[in-house]
């Protein structure tokens, strides 16, 4: 895929294109963790259904669709939150995370936030920490409880073992009424190979971690939304050719 990604798309009339489901940070992101520019084009060009699939709490991806113009369908904290067209579903057991995240500030942990802590505010599913908080405890605590303690390179989640990305796009994808293998998947962390397993095709950026690369079929040579851009540009060619 070429490195000089478009800065907008050139989608053929009436071109059939699929779904996407589009992780967020570092994958729509500049490699400073703004949004890059170039989303505010690229996406609300795209014909079909676009979900994004963040490890962000709840209000960030439906923020994002509100300010790009496209329809709200959001996947939030890894799984736990699944928004399309007005159907809202909560999914886990978020009093044993809550307890679990009490054990850890009981036991010295620190979140890592500050006061206000606006990462974890508005969360109803998981809790996160700072990636400079303590690991080794964390991970104890995760174990006590029965839960999944996710490193996506941007923070630590403690979440619910039975929620995830993929399954998130399932339900995503039941009530949009579309297959989940018809979703193209973008992505760059750990938390992304769940999507990726679903999906029907799937693309790691080059600043992907490990285990995101392993899961995907495909590793981009670019990063970030160059990775991204050039994706979308190789499937609106297609559609074209």
């Amino acid at each position: 895929m070429p490195s000089d990604a478009p800065a907008s798309l050139e989608i053929p009339p009436d071109a059939d294109l699929p779904p996407l489901a589009l992780d967020i940070d570092g994958t729509l992101t500049t490699p400073d963790g703004a949004v890059d520019p170039r989303v505010f084009r690229v996406l609300p060009e795209w014909p079909a259904p676009v979900v994004l699939a963040t490890g962000k709490s709840f209000p960030y991806p439906v923020a994002l669709c509100h300010f790009l113009g496209i329809p709200e369908r959001a996947i939030a904290e890894n799984g736990g939150v699944v928004c399309v067209d007005e159907t809202v579903r909560i999914e886990g057991d978020a009093e044993r995370v809550a307890a679990a995240a009490d054990a850890f500030r009981e036991r010295g942990g620190d979140l890592g936030w500050g006061a206000a802590d606006t990462v974890n505010r508005w969360r109803e599913t998981e809790v996160a920490a700072r990636l400079s908080a303590d690991e080794e405890l964390l991970r104890a605590v995760a174990d006590e409880f029965d839960l999944t303690l996710l490193d996506t390179g941007y923070a630590y989640h403690l979440t619910d073992p039975d929620v995830s990305k993929g399954r998130g796009l399932r339900e995503a994808a039941g009530i949009l009424d579309v297959e989940p293998g018809s979703f193209v998947a973008v992505g760059d962390s750990m938390n992304d190979a769940s999507t990726f397993e679903v999906a029907g095709e799937s693309y790691a950026l080059a600043n992907a971690d490990d285990v995101a690369k392993e899961a995907a079929d495909t590793v981009v040579d670019e990063g970030y939304m160059d990775g991204t851009t050039a994706v979308l540009a190789d499937l609106a060619g297609r559609a074209e050719s």
